[in-house]
């Protein structure tokens, strides 16, 4: 178990690597703030961030632990890093840079059930644009896929989680930037997805006016839903015996079978699903006739993989976990088969042993004990404590700016999450035009989970966000970029030259072949209605 979960905690920072291509007038408290640090060398001037004393932030008490400098290298500029808490026990760690600061801020979200600062890895090209960047472990440490002990019988822990070390950590960052330059910052960013996801969502809806733009990324917006559909997915991955159901053979059945009948949805064959929206798939066409042994499924994968493309309902029609999975993500069908007994379940039976009952029943609690119509009232108080609702009045009002994004062939989160809190957003502002002048989604083809898989995966969403705050040029389409399958490979990747490029357009358009030009360049779609 352990093996597994540190391969994951390495994955953890490659990911978040590779996610990223209000002044107010003064007031008598203000007027009496320490003086910004003094001109120093570089080395000593971050070094005395640590004797700074921050213990005073209004609703953010903070100390600093550690300030060191670390030395320019390659496109990296000279930064100021630091650690700290924020009292009782949200740990920070903050990237300044030394000299080439633009007077931005940028805060950066967390995975799983976070208890890691490695996310901070996402701050990487922020920092050589010269934002500051800082991140948060959320309140307690632990080892984001498992590990949710941090819970047990700790409110404090569970508030911080749910909303407050994601605005607190806001706070500090805010006031240890003017203490370090001598200003506060211009303009405030967030980026976040999975946990961070929500994390956004939590921001904009209780804290509107902490960030003036928001990124929110495949949002982990109801960890009870995940949960409830990762203990589906290990009885749908598993046979009687507890084996994977499928191998890598029926895999690429199904995803050669997906691929062939939905690939031209686009207008251009190229191994694509350009909107699972209009893909009909049933696996179970594939379910091997007479003595066909080979290319087709036997009836219980059939069944397993159509199930995967339909919501789990009770007797009485009430939704169970998560929303249908859009077809084309049969691809990770197998990592989820190799991977459902060792790792899935110390997820989902983790959070309701920990934190999503009231009361949490604890450490001899499994799975197989909890009844959805009996334990239903337990999970109320988590739910709403933790999950984001889909009213951003507040937001707008602020005049805050927000992009959404979700990959069409997510396996960990369904894309229809996002397109269900869109859908609702529309629904309490008043329509689509109220609520595109300040949220767009933008779903993006054949990407996995926050990144990666064979769609356009690469794009600058941090750009194109400053571009609506800071120049009020809306995003009308985003262009997003190919390098590989999977970025998290060992094998080394070109990113100088995209495979190919493609426009994404605001949720519910899509893109289509305009049918003349380069079907690998992004100049040559057109946006249509579904």
């Amino acid at each position: 178990m352990r093996r597994i979960v540190s391969r994951v905690s390495r994955a953890t920072a490659i990911i978040a690597l590779l996610l990223v291509s209000v002044i107010t007038q003064p007031t008598r408290a203000e007027a009496q703030r320490p003086s910004p640090i003094g001109p120093q060398s570089l080395a000593s001037r971050c070094e005395a961030l640590r004797a700074q004393d921050f213990t005073q932030t209004p609703d953010a008490p903070t100390r600093i632990h550690s300030a060191r400098l670390v030395e320019a290298a390659g496109a990296a500029p000279a930064y100021c890093e630091l650690t700290g808490n924020i009292a009782p026990q949200v740990g920070i760690l903050a990237r300044l840079p030394a000299e080439t600061w633009n007077g931005r801020f940028l805060q950066v979200g967390c995975g799983g059930f976070c208890g890691i600062t490695t996310f901070i890895a996402m701050c990487d090209q922020p920092l050589q644009r010269g934002y500051a960047c800082i991140t948060t472990d959320m309140g307690h440490r632990g080892l984001e896929v498992e590990g949710v002990e941090w819970a047990y019988n700790n409110p404090a822990a569970v508030t911080d989680f749910a909303y407050r070390a994601t605005h607190v950590t806001a706070l500090a960052g805010k006031a240890i930037i003017e203490r370090y330059y001598g200003r506060q910052p211009e303009r405030s960013y967030f980026h976040g997805c999975s946990c961070g996801g929500r994390q956004a969502l939590i921001e904009a809806e209780r804290y509107p006016e902490d960030f003036d733009g928001i990124i929110v990324g495949a949002p982990a917006i109801s960890y009870t839903d995940v949960s409830l559909t990762s203990a589906r997915k290990v009885d749908l991955l598993l046979d009687r015996n507890g084996a994977p159901l499928f191998d890598a053979a029926s895999i690429a059945t199904i995803s050669a079978a997906i691929i062939a009948e939905c690939d031209m949805n686009d207008g251009v064959r190229d191994g694509q699903i350009g909107d699972p929206r209009i893909c009909r798939f049933d696996p179970r066409r594939l379910i091997c006739r007479g003595r066909a042994r080979s290319n087709c499924l036997t009836r219980a994968q059939g069944q397993a993989a159509w199930a995967f493309y339909h919501e789990e309902r009770t007797p009485s029609g009430e939704r169970v976990g998560e929303r249908a999975f859009s077809p084309g993500w049969e691809s990770g069908f197998f990592g989820l088969a190799m991977a459902a007994p060792l790792t899935q379940r110390a997820f989902y039976e983790d959070y309701f042993k920990y934190l999503a009952l009231t009361p949490a029943p604890g450490p001899t609690w499994r799975f197989e004990d909890f009844d959805l119509t009996r334990d239903r009232p337990r999970l109320e108080a988590m739910n709403a404590l933790m999950e984001p609702q889909a009213d951003l009045s507040a937001f707008s009002a602020a005049g805050g700016r927000m992009i959404m994004y979700h990959g069409w062939n997510d396996g960990g989160i369904s894309p229809q999450t996002s397109v269900a809190y869109y859908e609702g957003v529309e629904r309490s502002m008043g329509g689509r035009a109220a609520t595109q002048s300040f949220m767009r989604l933008f779903m993006v083809p054949d990407m996995d989970h926050c990144m990666g898989g064979r769609g356009p995966w690469a794009i600058d969403y941090l750009t194109y966000l400053e571009r609506w705050v800071e120049h009020g040029e809306a995003p009308d389409a985003l262009i997003g970029a190919h390098f590989t399958d999977n970025p998290m490979s060992t094998e080394p990747v070109d990113y100088s030259t995209p495979r190919f490029t493609r426009p994404i357009y605001p949720y519910p358009l899509r893109a289509e072949y305009s049918g003349a030009g380069d079907p690998t360049s992004a100049a040559s779609f057109q946006a249509v209605n579904p």
